[in-house]
């Protein structure tokens, strides 16, 4: 039996988008709750900023940074094999990565920049963590995403959007991408871990660079007025860590359950979008050379 007098060494969690918005609010939270955290982030001048607020917190020391471009495929292994090597237990994955792409641009691997980092990004994530959330007693997964909305669609012709591209259609179809990758993983039983998504609502959060600067400053306005405080819309995942829920899928969305009938979460349509990504990432595995 533990020493009763020897401190809780808190849970290992692991945030993607770690360093902006809800994602850096998550990680300091956490920290200051005596927990240690492995930062994903790819901005140098932004780790570097979590970094100080960690040290102010008096807690660089249980924070654990990872560079990284989570677009690309060989990146998020990298982050895999790390992560792994480094914590033989993870409680809790939390994944937050997104970003707005005004234009179509396209990742190391070819692929259309939102499909990668907002959906591919958390699909292997959530798989190559595995061995160390299967080692926690009570692991959790948390995807904020979009769930509980139907506006859009995945566009099962031209997932990489190369015909018709919006930021605004590519994030759509990224939070439906999104609404299939926690069903799926509950259907293959891809893990130990109870999987959450979270919708939190319009909250005052992200990164609004890469957008053009009157939609800029038309979301700030519409974030004075009525978005949420990014510390409220953080507090139910602090729960989801602290108590998991006991079924292996939780959809809420700003408060409420969702109901798991919605065309969005249709499991026929998880399985098609699990079996087309393992053939995606088997072909970038191994591409079919030219003769």
């Amino acid at each position: 039996m533990a020493d009763s007098t020897t401190p809780d060494p808190g849970r290992t969690i692991v945030v993607s988008g770690a360093t902006d918005g809800m994602g850096r609010a998550v990680t300091l939270a956490r920290l200051a709750r005596g927990d240690r955290l492995v930062a994903v982030g790819s901005n140098p001048a932004k780790i570097a900023a979590l970094g100080e607020a960690a040290e102010h917190l008096g807690a660089a020391d249980r924070l654990h940074i990872v560079r990284a471009d989570l677009s690309s495929v060989a990146e998020n292994r990298r982050v895999i094999d790390e992560i792994v090597a480094r914590y033989p237990v993870v409680d809790a994955l939390l994944l937050f990565a997104n970003r707005h792409s005004p234009r179509r641009r396209e990742t190391a691997d070819g692929l259309e920049y939102t499909f990668a980092l907002y959906y591919l990004s958390r699909y292997l994530l959530s798989r190559g963590l595995r061995p160390v959330l299967d080692a926690a007693p009570d692991p959790v997964i948390v995807a904020v995403a979009g769930v509980g909305t139907t506006a859009g669609s995945i566009d099962w012709d031209d997932l990489q959007l190369t015909g018709r591209y919006s930021s605004i259609r590519a994030m759509v179809q990224g939070a439906r991408a999104n609404d299939l990758l926690g069903v799926g993983f509950a259907q293959q039983e891809a893990g130990r871990a109870r999987f959450v998504m979270y919708h939190p609502g319009f909250t005052r959060s992200g990164d609004l660079s890469p957008l053009a600067w009157p939609v800029r400053m038309l979301l700030r306005l519409a974030a004075a007025a009525r978005a949420r405080p990014i510390a409220e819309s953080i507090a139910p995942i602090s729960d989801f860590i602290d108590h998991p829920p006991s079924e292996p899928l939780t959809a809420i969305d700003r408060g409420n359950r969702v109901d798991p009938a919605l065309p969005t979460l249709d499991p026929q349509a998880a399985r098609r979008l699990t079996k087309v990504t393992e053939e995606l990432l088997a072909r970038l595995l191994h591409p079919v050379q030219d003769l």
